[in-house]
């Protein structure tokens, strides 16, 4: 079934979240890192109080559509099923102040996700607008409390590519005046991605931080970086975004493939992609391995 989306204006909701996008597009490159999967990360406040994340994303919100129940699983930090992570909100206030946009992450590798119609799209867009972003209802829990996060990431990696257009819509029709919705996303770097196509295809996309590795053709390996550049170049002229990041494993042990060292990075591969016009920064996954790596420390000056 093919979704409708002529009730929607692109355009307009692109020009209601204009100044959104174009404050913390300004200035040099930065770091967006994935936070909430290993317990042994840090808190997110300290997170966010290293000065060196500007996006961090909360992950992950992996069981959702189709009639179930959300689940958000934020591994060893605490247990949202039973309200251990309302405290969060403590957290979430301290990054905001210091300028840090916090996006929910949904989806990932493992979990049990999909949309089964437009409405179950707007469904889950009113669940994520009153759970975890600007929206307030007395019959939907807030797993992190009562602040409000800046807006959804989307990361899908499971089941099919349908009506995550209209889920896009949907959350940006919730920008106004007094709360902006940031969309973002972390899309395979197969272009274009498989399942997260039809939804980049919006041009609703606020930051895209594709995931250069687990692909060998689109990816650094041994040494070379021409797959990489190639692909970084197509994503580059064909994305509908406003500001395109260079997604990588931030140590050789957080991912099958695809971990460049950060001397190359510096030396090799950002003298080439920040000349990009969309050039945003770099994504790294994850917290926890950027603490036993150190890699962000050693690039953020190059960024």
């Amino acid at each position: 079934m093919a979704s409708n989306s002529s009730t929607y204006n692109p355009l307009l909701l692109l020009l209601l979240c204009l100044s959104a996008t174009a404050i913390s597009a300004a200035g040099r490159g930065g770091i967006a890192i994935y936070w909430g999967q290993n317990g042994n990360e840090g808190t997110l406040a300290a997170t966010c109080a290293t000065g060196k994340f500007p996006y961090v994303n909360l992950a992950f919100l992996n069981v959702f559509g189709n009639g179930s129940n959300p689940e958000l699983n934020l591994a060893g930090h605490c247990d949202p099923a039973s309200g251990g992570c309302v405290s969060l909100s403590t957290d979430i206030r301290s990054c905001q102040k210091q300028g840090v946009k916090l996006m929910l992450a949904i989806g990932g590798g493992i979990g049990r996700y999909s949309l089964s119609s437009q409405l179950d799209a707007k469904n889950v867009s009113i669940y994520l607008w009153n759970a975890f972003l600007g929206g307030k209802s007395p019959s939907v829990f807030r797993p992190l409390g009562d602040a409000a996060l800046d807006g959804i990431d989307f990361d899908i990696e499971l089941g099919s590519s349908q009506f995550y257009d209209d889920l896009v819509r949907y959350l940006k029709s919730y920008c106004s005046r007094s709360q902006k919705v940031y969309i973002t996303g972390a899309p395979q770097c197969p272009f274009p991605d498989r399942l997260m196509g039809s939804a980049s295809n919006t041009g609703l996309f606020d930051y895209v931080w594709v995931q250069f590795y687990n692909n060998p053709p689109c990816q650094y390996t041994s040494g070379n970086t021409t797959n990489l550049i190639n692909s970084w170049n197509l994503w580059s002229r064909s994305i509908r975004t406003k500001k395109l990041f260079l997604g990588l494993p931030a140590a050789p042990q957080a991912a099958g493939s695809g971990f460049i060292p950060p001397d190359v990075l510096i030396s090799q591969v950002l003298p080439v992609i920040k000349k990009s016009p969309k050039y945003g920064g770099v994504m790294f996954w994850s917290k926890f391995w950027d603490d036993q790596s150190g890699y962000s420390s050693s690039i953020v000056s190059h960024l």
